[in-house]
Formats: structure tokens, C-alpha cells, sequence
């Protein structure tokens, strides 16, 4: 458990970083706990694995659906969801559309333009407007995807 100074800390420094309104997802003054993992760290914020550390580097997890639903969106194509539950990297030719806007290195979720399901979450290599024009190569690299080992670590933990 994390004391409730640190906890606001990392909260405050997630919400700088994603540009996002902790507040709207969260208790006033939530709990925050570390559980250690090969990966880093899963955090639980009020028992839910809604984020996890790797290195110095604090992400949602692809369960923090309040958060994720605040962040910009790389819409791909049903050819792409294969690769990217594997952890590639997405490709300009496998994007469909972008749904708001990034600047390089801001956080983006990847989802799927049949189902609009979060499948990964990545940083955005390029900004919005590069990365519209951009037609080959990658556009996002991937941080978290479906069936990686902050998910499933974070599953067996939610259930």
C-alpha cells in the first residue's frame, strides 16, 4: 500500500502526462497499491489494475476503461488486430482513422474498427497531423496489448 502523499503523486503525474482528468475516474483520495511483477509493477487504485510501471514510465491498462476513454484513439482496419495483439508496432497502412488529436510520444489507444475495443496502447511516434499524412511505416509503438503480460497479470487480478 502506498502512502496517500506518493499515491496523489503518481495520479497527478499520470493525469500531466495523459492529459486526462484523474479526478472524473477516481475517488478524492484513492488507494493505491504496488504489486511487483517481472514486467515492473501492476498499481491498484482502489483494488482495480488500472495502471502499471515500466521503468520510470507509469501507463493505463488496457482495463482502465475510464481512463482509456479519454485518451486519442488509432482506429485500424480487422487485417491489423492480429499483429497488433502480438505487440507489433502499428503500421500507417493498417490505420482506418484517428479520433482526436497527440502530439509524438503522447499516449494513444489502438482499437478495432469493427468492435471500437481497446486492443493496445501505444506512443504516438509521429504527431496527429504527421501522422494523418503519413502513408508506410510506424505510427504508434506499442507499450501494452491484449494477451501481453501486464494483461494477463492484470486479469487474474481483476477477477
Amino acid at each position: 500500500m502506498l502512502k496517500s502523499k506518493e499515491s496523489r503523486q503518481i495520479l497527478e503525474g499520470v493525469s500531466e502526462k495523459l492529459k486526462i482528468d484523474w479526478g472524473a475516474t477516481a475517488e478524492a483520495k484513492p488507494s493505491v497499491e504496488t504489486v511487483e511483477a517481472d514486467f515492473g509493477a501492476l498499481l491498484l487504485v482502489e483494488g482495480k489494475p488500472l495502471l502499471f510501471r515500466l521503468g520510470n514510465a507509469v501507463y493505463p491498462t488496457l482495463l482502465a476503461e475510464e481512463v482509456l476513454a479519454q485518451l486519442p484513439k488509432a482506429v485500424v482496419d480487422m487485417g491489423a488486430v492480429r499483429f497488433v495483439c502480438n505487440g507489433a508496432d502499428i503500421m500507417a497502412p493498417g490505420v482506418v482513422r484517428y479520433e482526436g488529436t497527440f502530439a509524438k510520444g503522447e499516449a494513444i489507444v489502438v482499437v478495432d474498427v469493427k468492435h471500437g475495443k481497446p486492443l493496445a496502447l501505444g506512443e504516438a511516434l509521429l504527431d496527429h497531423e504527421q501522422a494523418k499524412a503519413t502513408h508506410q511505416g510506424p505510427v504508434i509503438k506499442s507499450r501494452h496489448y491484449v494477451g501481453d503480460k501486464v494483461w494477463n497479470f492484470a486479469k487474474t487480478l481483476a477477477e
